[in-house]
């Protein structure tokens, strides 16, 4: 597979949140469809494994999406407490009495960028009965709120 397809593929699924206020739908879209295109072009072949990739870009960028899109406020904020005071490799989760939807939450890897601490993190969410997963990455702002990058 050409990695400059693939390339193309991540930054245009992360560039959904350019041009908008960044929203958590927004944000599991883009790295949804970037884990997505990358596994996609992992399988198959040729022209098969262009298809591939497609396909796991739109797959992951709607999987994503699903997982954004369910979370509120309540939930963003544990997400952020959890970003925030956690120890990487431990994880947190709960219910929403709301939704219903369960997550967890799990940071594994933390580090320095630009003076900031950033991490990536797992999350597992139970929306409907069906788990989905999300990995992303997550750095802190001046105001002390995680943002998604």
């Amino acid at each position: 597979m050409n990695k400059a397809i693939v390339i193309l593929l991540a930054a245009g699924a992360v560039g959904v949140t350019g041009c908008q206020e960044v929203r958590n739908e927004h944000v599991g879209m883009g790295v949804g469809g970037a884990l997505g295109g990358l596994l996609g072009a992992q399988v198959g072949g040729g022209r098969g494994q262009l298809a591939a990739t497609a396909a796991g870009a739109l797959l992951g960028a709607y999987l994503g999406g699903n997982v954004g899109r369910s979370m509120d406020q309540v939930d963003r904020l544990n997400a952020q407490r959890t970003l925030e005071g956690t120890p990487t490799g431990q994880s947190t989760a709960w219910q929403n009495p709301d939704s219903g939807n369960r997550y967890e939450v799990t940071p594994t890897r933390t580090y320095q960028e630009e003076g900031r601490p950033c991490r990536e993190y797992t999350t597992e969410a139970w929306i409907d009965g069906r788990r989905e997963t999300l990995r992303g990455t997550a750095c802190r702002e001046p105001d002390g709120s995680w943002r998604a990058i």
